[in-house]
């Protein structure tokens, strides 16, 4: 039983990393200019985040659940005004000058990007209905393992690792055709993956705001 629900959290963790989001925009932007592990970190700190909102999910914690509901409307505004700013920075920022860089990023240039991917996903209030959505889906709660805190290990290490093994390939696929971009080329991902991400965040704060203003 504890294999069965280790293998779903797995397969958990990767339905909610595969759709191409603004996380899955900046992985592949981040490969393109500052190279695999710095793409990675970005997703590492995006599974960090799914695992959070993966245990909210599985133990329904009152106290959270309540705040999301009550709040959604502002952390789909504020969490889309963050993720708007970022994907501008990203637009205006010089791929080439990353680049150049890349051979002297530590681990604290990567600890940024965890932060950076684990902020978009905390900010994501949509996150854990997905979660609730692909728990519902693949059959899994702790009633089927027991709320033993093994089992409950079991089951969130899956899923982090599900989410983490997605950004590792996506992250690594990209990484093999890094080297066939042209500085002119990473120029203009940079500025494409900037925007798209700005105007999914753009969309979060539209959205938020019009139910604010005229449904609620």
């Amino acid at each position: 039983m504890i294999i069965a629900s280790f293998v779903r959290a797995i397969l958990i963790g990767l339905g909610a990393s595969i759709p191409l989001g603004p996380l899955g925009i900046m992985c592949i932007q981040k490969t393109l200019s500052k190279g695999r592990w710095s793409g990675f970190s970005v997703g590492l700190g995006a599974s960090l985040g799914d695992t959070i909102y993966a245990a909210i999910a599985l133990f329904s914690i009152a106290f959270v659940s309540e705040f999301l509901d009550n709040n959604r409307l502002w952390v789909m505004v504020i969490g889309g005004a963050i993720i708007f700013f970022i994907g501008l920075m990203i637009a205006m920022k010089n791929p080439i000058k990353d680049l150049r860089q890349t051979k002297t990023i530590n681990a604290t240039k990567h600890l940024q990007d965890v932060g950076t991917g684990f902020l978009m996903t905390m900010t994501n209030p949509g996150a854990i209905v997905l979660m609730l959505a692909l728990f519902a889906y693949f059959h899994l709660d702790l009633g089927s393992v027991g709320y033993k805190p093994y089992a409950v290990s079991v089951v969130l290490s899956g899923i982090f690792i599900g989410t983490a093994t997605w950004w590792f390939i996506l992250s690594g696929t990209i990484s093999l055709f890094r080297k066939r971009f042209r500085l002119r080329q990473l120029i203009t991902v940079n500025r494409v993956s900037g925007i798209a991400i700005a105007v999914f965040g753009l969309i979060s704060v539209t959205e938020g705001l019009f139910q604010m203003l005229f449904i609620n």
